[in-house]
């Protein structure tokens, strides 16, 4: 038989999740490969957005990490534009990491482009976790 756990328990560890991660945290684009775990340090990434995301109350054991459509600045310091390939979930003072995934038009994070040039505006598409 497999386990099963009410809708309540599936969304209790949704909102544990943002929780954790406290006020304001950050969620940051970035080029180049990921590191192999949240845990390991950035090796030559370049950072080339950040938002704040407002996670919405989980429902139903799915929660939208968002909090509905963002969009921010570009900060890449190519004018050409760089590739995201992978995302990271930062405190609110940037030190400390909690998750990593990817990014793209479908994966983890869904952003309108991921060639996203200095000044260019990045549309945070969609950004969902669901508990089994």
């Amino acid at each position: 038989m497999a386990v099963t756990t009410t809708v309540a328990v599936r969304n209790a560890r949704l909102d544990a999740i943002t929780a954790t991660w406290g006020a304001s945290p950050k969620l940051r684009l970035y080029s180049g490969t990921a590191p192999a775990s949240a845990s390991a340090a950035l090796s030559g990434n370049t950072l080339l957005a950040e938002v704040t995301p407002t996670p919405a109350a989980a429902s139903n054991g799915s929660k939208d990490m968002l909090g509905g459509a963002k969009s921010t600045t570009g900060t890449a310091g190519a004018s050409t534009g760089t590739n995201a390939t992978f995302y990271r979930v930062y405190d609110s003072t940037g030190a400390t990491c909690f998750e990593q995934g990817t990014v793209g038009p479908s994966g983890d994070l869904v952003v309108d482009n991921v060639n996203i040039a200095q000044n260019q505006t990045v549309n945070f598409n969609t950004w969902t976790k669901n508990e089994p």
